[in-house]
């Protein structure tokens, strides 16, 4: 199945079913007078949020959608049937846009929520309604309303807790391979990732928290050079960037002929180059993005485990140089180094990402029970 994140519809609710015009003649009543019931209401048109849906694949092929109309009224004051509701599902993190300004009408978040996206028409009244003591003989009835209609964008924005960013080919596809049960394409070749895959990792304690593996970036990706701008909106609700580099680079420079800790800082600069490359694009994307919390970690490093001194002093100085770009002390043992294909330093990164998940968790619960403050109004003495 392609991952279709985005869709344009037109969507428009039933129209109310026509009142009735009638009079009620029967063998005993010739005059019964007017009898003519109302409308049926027009079907609402429906958007409701599933956890089994991954992307909006369902509306690639159809555009528009309409909801059933009201049916006629009847004699002996008989309403027409209701118009039938059709409910659309979309997948959890959708947003519904106006096509034609822009506005976000509304966000699914949960799952099962719902919103009615179209109303349906009100059914028009019967001449039985319309009868007064002056006016006894209404020969008249309300044609029925239309209903609402709209043309919408669908926008899907992945829920994730984590995202795992970097260039191209730097193992972001392996990791989550690693560390949950996502099986994503894996290639030694640049952009193997075409579309973002999500995964669920399991922690101690029966916690989980949920990660996406997002396309490589490359320079100029916020202007559309490369795969990663059509996918950097998903990481836009994510909690923590887990920023993976690949190692190899880093630790082939710094075992060139000439002096160790020259190597490791020139090897380092490079590193650091490519690191603010990608969060260069990050804010020109979405300035917010680089306040999110960001873990750094090396890849790819098993092929020198035979000489753990040099990784640890390549690290150390990159600790450094992290440090002072950002103007705060890294988290945890960041940059972590770790190796995709041993599993080695996973187990520690996966503890530092939950960490900054759980903060966030506590956050949004803070912010949830302080927007619940109970006011005390005075009795009548002015006491609380």
């Amino acid at each position: 199945m392609r991952f279709i994140d985005e869709a344009k519809i037109k969507i428009s609710a039933g129209r109310g079913g026509p009142g009735c015009v009638s009079f009620r003649r029967e063998t005993f009543a010739p005059r019964g007078g007017p009898d003519g019931g109302e409308g049926g209401n027009g079907g609402d048109l429906i958007l409701v949020a599933s956890t089994n849906l991954t992307t909006l694949q369902d509306f690639r092929f159809r555009r528009e959608y309409r909801a059933g109309n009201g049916e006629h009224g009847s004699s002996t004051n008989k309403s027409g049937r209701a118009g039938e509701d059709i409910e659309l599902k979309v997948p959890v993190g959708t947003i519904v846009r106006n096509a034609e300004s822009g506005e976000v009408l509304f966000e699914f978040m949960e799952n099962g929520q719902s919103w009615i996206a179209c109303k349906g028409g009100r059914g028009g009244k019967g001449n039985s309604h319309f009868v007064t003591s002056t006016f006894q003989a209404p020969r008249f009835a309300q044609p029925g309303e239309e209903g609402e209609f709209r043309e919408i964008t669908l926008e899907l924005k992945l829920l994730a807790d984590a995202a795992i960013i970097g260039f191209p080919n730097a193992g972001k596809s392996t990791l989550i391979s690693r560390i949950s049960a996502a099986r994503p394409k894996i290639a030694d070749y640049a952009f193997t990732t075409l579309t973002p895959n999500l995964g669920v990792v399991s922690m101690p304690n029966y916690q989980s928290f949920v990660v996406a593996d997002i396309p490589g970036l490359i320079e100029g990706a916020h202007r559309g050079m490369g795969l990663g701008h059509r996918f950097l909106k998903h990481i836009e609700r994510t909690r923590v960037f887990i920023h993976l580099m690949d190692g190899t680079k880093l630790l082939e420079d710094v075992t060139k002929p000439g002096d160790l800790q020259t190597n490791i800082d020139n090897a380092v600069e490079q590193v650091v180059e490519r690191y603010k490359t990608i969060r260069n694009e990050l804010g020109l994307f979405n300035e917010a993005l680089l306040h999110k919390p960001e873990i750094v970690a090396l890849n790819k490093v098993d092929l020198f485990e035979s000489d753990p001194e040099i990784v640890e002093r390549a690290r150390l100085t990159l600790r450094r140089r992290l440090a002072s770009l950002r103007g705060t002390h890294p988290i945890g043992d960041e940059p972590y180094i770790l190796s995709g294909v041993s599993g080695r330093g996973i187990p520690e990164l996966l503890q530092a990402v939950f960490g900054q998940i759980q903060e966030g968790w506590e956050a949004d619960e803070r912010s949830r029970k302080g927007s619940h403050v109970e006011i005390k109004m005075p009795d009548d003495e002015g006491l609380y």
